[in-house]
């Protein structure tokens, strides 16, 4: 699913069942030996579709460490985005000669908990949730985007993004009552000076895909 909302160039790879047995990379377990069992089977399955696209790329399937705030750490010359929720492990790679960043971020289709989108949105997001007309559960694909954003923002700045600090806006091309697709718009409110020696960053453009009960969302940066 998660490769219809990534441009060539990216390698991806995503699981919907997860093997029973799976393992982690040994070089990885100690990252994860006081871990409960679904932040084990979490981390393992993100970290094996990063294996897998690490091969697609044509480089070895090494262990992926954990970094600042807990960000993976890829291979020199990678740059990537994990993400997983109940039931999804996915990663996107690509090679940073191409792509400055890459995010994504899934989640499951369904509303937000109470009390939760006040603390995640803007008011002007909060303003087009209340007038756009659709059953798709936009307040979580708002989430999910500015997840993404985060991801896409946070190893090319080391700095703290926070939901209040991107504003986005969404393009639909709307499917049935359970599915979409669309584009995304992330401007960024706060300066964006970074740790590449590339350009400030000032927006992202993202892509969303909802599909078997998933909301998907996807920032590629060149």
């Amino acid at each position: 699913m998660i490769e219809n909302i990534l441009p060539t160039g990216v390698a991806s790879a995503e699981l919907l069942a997860y093997p029973e047995d799976l393992r982690p990379h040994p070089a990885e377990e100690h990252l994860i030996a006081k871990s409960v069992e679904k932040r084990r089977r979490d981390f393992i399955g993100a970290r094996h579709c990063a294996r897998l696209a690490l091969t697609q790329l044509g480089e070895p399937p090494v262990a992926i460490g954990k970094g600042e705030r807990g960000a993976p750490v890829f291979p020199r010359g990678i740059v990537g985005s994990l993400t997983h929720c109940d039931g999804y492990q996915a990663a996107a790679l690509g090679h940073k000669l191409r792509f400055r960043s890459i995010g994504i971020d899934a989640e499951p289709h369904a509303t937000l908990p109470d009390g939760v989108l006040d603390s995640v949105s803007l008011p002007p997001e909060r303003e087009w949730l209340k007038t756009t007309d659709s059953e798709l559960h936009l307040d979580r694909l708002l989430f999910c985007a500015k997840e993404a954003t985060y991801k896409a923002w946070f190893p090319l700045t080391l700095r703290w993004l926070g939901f209040e600090d991107a504003h986005i806006t969404f393009e639909i091309e709307e499917g049935s009552a359970d599915s979409g697709r669309g584009s995304f718009h992330t401007e960024l409110l706060v300066p964006g000076q970074t740790t590449d020696g590339g350009t400030p960053l000032l927006s992202f453009e993202g892509r969303w895909l909802i599909t078997d009960g998933y909301i998907l969302t996807a920032i590629a940066h060149a």
